[in-house]
């Protein structure tokens, strides 16, 4: 495995300078009114595990660790984020929990403050190292989980990401369980052919540990690009093999939420289905992304990459042009990611160098 540094199309930037520039601190509104609130940071493109949709099992191009964001980098993005209106910053991968210095960057977002008060800090992880750091970030002021858990069979489970890893998974989730971190999600990728069979079991399983499902389609994220939109099993599928064991009820307010929630057998408990490809919901989408390099993208399917790097490094940052990068890589979004058009493109980035 060589590491190399990645370099993709970026767009337009504005300087400080420029008179039709926001100023710093504006609200990050985009042309069709999306009010931005939420920035998902990706802290490394490494994983622990080599899932079959997400990345090949040998040969990945690592990004060049000369090019990943410190810890100080990262807060300088999030401080200026937040003062425009970031509300949540979502800790992402690859696997954030390979991040020898993750506790230290969950406190230091941890105490930020946007103009609405402080803000969260949630984390997206496979739960392997969970168990082992997880008091460290309650501590810090994290404030929700989500973990990765696809499938409950140890077979099934090592065929899938390629490594026998599900009994430290478990752990993690009762960890998780155990910590009073609430909402806890569990969150699973439907694949035909794969865990088709399981849902109904990988609810009740997220049940027993008093945390929510969700149901993922499977998306044309694969470093791969190997993507077959007929082995994704669609929200309808995924809906109707719930419904042979409960009820299910729509719950409202969904607001800019990625998943769908629908009440089991009346609540209070709950599952979610985030149907990006047959039901998206870019209409209400507030989120960004900061990938590991450094680089801001607008949309989880979009090529295109405003880059932070140079003005992180420069000799005087300041905050001004970190403001106006954002301002603009919020005015190039586009109204959707347009996966059912036929001019579709998959992302150059694999889901583990983009971040969830």
């Amino acid at each position: 495995m060589v590491a190399v540094p990645l370099t993709l199309r970026t767009g337009r930037s504005l300087s400080a300078e420029d008179p039709t520039a926001p100023a710093l601190g504006q609200p990050l509104v985009d042309r069709f009114g999306r009010v931005h609130r939420d920035l998902r940071i990706s802290l490394t493109d490494r994983c622990s595990l080599r899932c079959t949709y997400c990345m090949p099992e040998q040969g990945n191009e690592w990004l060049a660790r000369t090019s990943i964001l410190s810890t100080d980098e990262i807060v300088r993005v999030a401080q200026v984020a937040a003062a425009s209106g970031i509300t949540t910053f979502r800790l992402t991968g690859g696997e954030p929990l390979l991040r020898a210095d993750i506790v230290d960057v969950v406190r230091r977002l941890a105490a930020l403050e946007s103009p609405s008060g402080p803000v969260e800090v949630a984390l997206t992880t496979n739960g392997i190292r969970l168990g082992e750091v997880l008091p460290d970030l309650v501590a810090a002021g994290l404030h929700r989980l989500n973990i990765s858990i696809d499938t409950l069979d140890r077979d099934r489970f090592r065929e899938l990401t390629r490594r026998d890893r599900l009994d430290d998974v478990r752990a993690g989730i009762a960890a998780a369980a155990a910590s009073g971190l609430r909402p806890l999600k569990l969150n699973a990728v439907a694949m035909r052919g794969v865990n088709e069979d399981e849902l109904v079991d990988l609810v009740a399983f997220a049940l027993d540990h008093d945390a929510e499902m969700r149901f993922i389609e499977q998306m044309p994220l694969d470093a791969g690009h190997t993507w077959d939109r007929a082995r994704m099993v669609t929200r309808d599928e995924i809906l109707a093999a719930l419904a042979t064991r409960w009820s299910l009820e729509p719950i409202p307010g969904r607001g800019g939420a990625p998943a769908e929630r629908f009440l089991l057998d009346g609540g209070p408990a709950a599952v979610g289905v985030i149907a990006s490809v047959t039901a998206p919901f870019c209409g209400a989408c507030d989120r960004l992304r900061l990938t590991a390099d450094g680089q801001l993208r607008n949309c989880l399917f979009s090529n295109d990459e405003y880059d932070l790097l140079p003005l992180l490094r420069s000799e005087e940052p300041g905050s001004e042009p970190i403001a106006a990068r954002l301002h603009a890589c919020v005015a190039g979004k586009l109204p959707g990611h347009a996966i059912d058009d036929p001019s579709f493109l998959q992302p150059v980035r694999g889901m583990n160098a983009i971040g969830g």
